[in-house]
């Protein structure tokens, strides 16, 4: 299975200077604890936004330029590329950034969407999900807290049938 992996606000914004626009925690938890053992799909900007790379995790990298290379980690120039690499059977995680996300959108079967009840000036945006294709199959509303200044709503979406 395909699944995107996305924190997006309600104005689908994803980013702003190849940062995130807020700090969930328990985002974080749920993307560690989803991902973790799994293929992870990304373009060059997502990855070089980490520190170092997330542990446990084969990385796939899709990058445009033909000489750039991580150790550790696989680099692809496409979308499909990135895909064919993975194994057969089990699930991969695209997890970023906006442009990767409208290039695999029309091939993801699951969405996992983080929704961040909120609105934030960004220059990468999700791309507009279609609810003549997706429809919605959980959602898990959390309130904002201490540790987290906004609203959000774990949604996933599958794609119809």
């Amino acid at each position: 299975m395909i699944v995107i992996i996305a924190a997006v606000a309600e104005n689908n914004a994803l980013g702003k200077n190849n940062d995130l626009l807020w700090h969930l925690p328990n985002d974080f938890k749920r993307f560690k604890e989803v991902t973790s053992g799994h293929h992870i799909i990304m373009g060059r900007k997502t990855f070089e936004s980490f520190p170092k790379p997330l542990p446990n995790r084969t990385h796939i990298i899709i990058s445009r330029q033909k000489n750039f290379a991580k150790d550790g980690c696989i680099v692809v120039q496409d979308i499909e590329k990135a895909i064919e690499t993975c194994p057969i059977g089990e699930d991969i995680f695209i997890i970023g950034g906006g442009e990767i996300y409208a290039q695999s959108i029309h091939l993801a079967d699951q969405l996992d969407i983080t929704r961040v009840h909120q609105s934030f000036e960004a220059d990468v945006y999700f791309p507009e999900i279609d609810l003549s294709i997706w429809e919605l199959s959980s959602e898990t509303f959390q309130p904002k807290d201490e540790k987290h200044l906004f609203d959000y709503t774990f949604q996933t979406f599958v794609r119809k049938k």
